[in-house]
């Protein structure tokens, strides 16, 4: 046998090699503590053949293996005629090299040196790179999808860059021909996206919707829903809003005519819409961010906010968890934009039943932590470090 022989390799002796090199991988990982090794249980079916020519082709591949110095090859010391005892691993780029593969540490080495440019700008790829290289995926990806992780960071900085132009919303379709010549590749690349917007990889992934929304794209535009007996204006108008509520395109919300006791905002919809048909008459404006708020809704929520006079209470209402303070964050920033300062509404974890609560992974907490911090509210991120668990705005 020789390297150009590959294609023709006895298929039992290419299943236990592969089985030998996806050990080395594991060992290489951590995940396995035991030296590669093909022992009685591994070389069960080369044993159990009956023709002598199956044998021989099986050994031939071995013995080549062997020369080439991927493996030793182990026989019974009295015999060496005998059948193969043991297969130890010597080198794993050799054995590699001759399965016509390349082993997982050099993948992820080399995926590492692809999205070097990246990590400045998405740190979370650090955590992607570090999955991978303990053999786990991230939303279904290995080493070998790098180009996808590369592909979604251009998304971003393209949706980045349409933003800072003033293009709050672009349909995604036409997005994906510009960048991509594809029309429907940005939706191919919405799990990669996800995680590098949130910075997390342990997150449960969000819908294709919300993922889109955050970054300006749609596939259908979503309106902006605002409830309260308030007078907005309007592009063709100052008129009070519908009840229970209202769903505007927000480009064309320009500001408020009358005054409300407050603004709130919350995250998820089941909780307006309950919100909104309890208090439609109330002077308070509540505004649906549709979990994290798009650009264009931003922007119209600065335009409201900038009308009013900085003693008014402005309040956010999300869940307990890390997408809760990551989009009071966001719109904390907003807030300060214009004079503002955002306040927790019903977000302190002394205000969640005990009933609604789940324990929380520390890394969890470690980041609803950071965000609440950057939303301002230092007070709660400190009960936070102590409750250790997670909520839902719904119940």
């Amino acid at each position: 046998m020789n390297r150009e022989d590959q294609s023709d390799m006895d298929p039992l002796a290419r299943k236990a090699l592969e089985r030998l090199l996806k050990s080395s991988d594991k060992h290489v990982a951590g995940a396995a503590a035991r030296r590669p090794t093909l022992t009685d249980s591994s070389l069960s079916e080369y044993r159990e053949l009956r023709s002598l020519k199956a044998k021989e082709d099986f050994e031939a591949v071995m013995a080549f293996a062997q020369a080439e110095g991927a493996i030793t090859v182990m026989r019974p010391r009295r015999d060496i005629q005998g059948l193969i005892e043991r297969i130890e691993l010597i080198d794993a780029t050799k054995l590699a090299s001759i399965l016509g593969k390349v082993p997982h540490a050099v993948r992820v080495q080399s995926a590492r040196q692809t999205l070097a440019t990246y990590l400045a700008g998405h740190s979370v790829l650090n955590d992607v790179l570090s999955s991978w290289e303990r053999l786990k995926k991230v939303r279904g990806t290995g080493p070998d999808g790098v180009t996808k992780w590369v592909m979604a960071c251009d998304v971003i900085a393209y949706c980045q860059a349409q933003v800072a132009h003033s293009a709050m919303e672009t349909p995604v379709r036409d997005a994906s021909a510009r960048l991509f010549k594809d029309s429907k590749c940005i939706e191919s690349l919405v799990p990669c996206l996800d995680v590098l917007l949130t910075g997390n990889v342990e997150d449960d992934a969000r819908s294709e919707a919300e993922v889109l929304h955050e970054l300006g794209l749609y596939r259908e535009q979503q309106p902006a829903r605002l409830s309260g007996n308030i007078v907005v204006r309007r592009e063709r108008g100052a008129f009070p809003l519908d009840r229970p509520y209202c769903a505007l395109p927000p480009s064309t919300v320009l500001g408020i005519e009358s005054m409300p006791s407050q603004i709130l905002t919350i995250e998820n919809q089941t909780t307006f819409h309950v919100w909104a048909r309890q208090y439609y008459d109330s002077d308070v404006l509540c505004l649906y961010t549709a979990g994290m708020p798009s650009p264009a809704w931003r922007l119209m929520y600065i335009r409201l906010l900038s009308t009013l006079p900085a003693s008014t209470p402005v309040h956010h209402w999300g869940d307990v968890d890390e997408g809760g303070f990551r989009i009071a964050s966001v719109l904390c920033r907003c807030a300060a934009e214009v004079g503002h300062t955002l306040l927790p509404w019903k977000m302190h974890p002394a205000d969640v039943p005990e009933s609604l609560r789940r324990a929380a992974p520390a890394r969890t907490v470690e980041r609803m932590v950071k965000y609440a911090h950057e939303a301002g509210w230092n007070d709660i991120a400190h009960e936070l470090t102590k409750a250790q668990f997670v909520a839902e705005q719904e119940g």
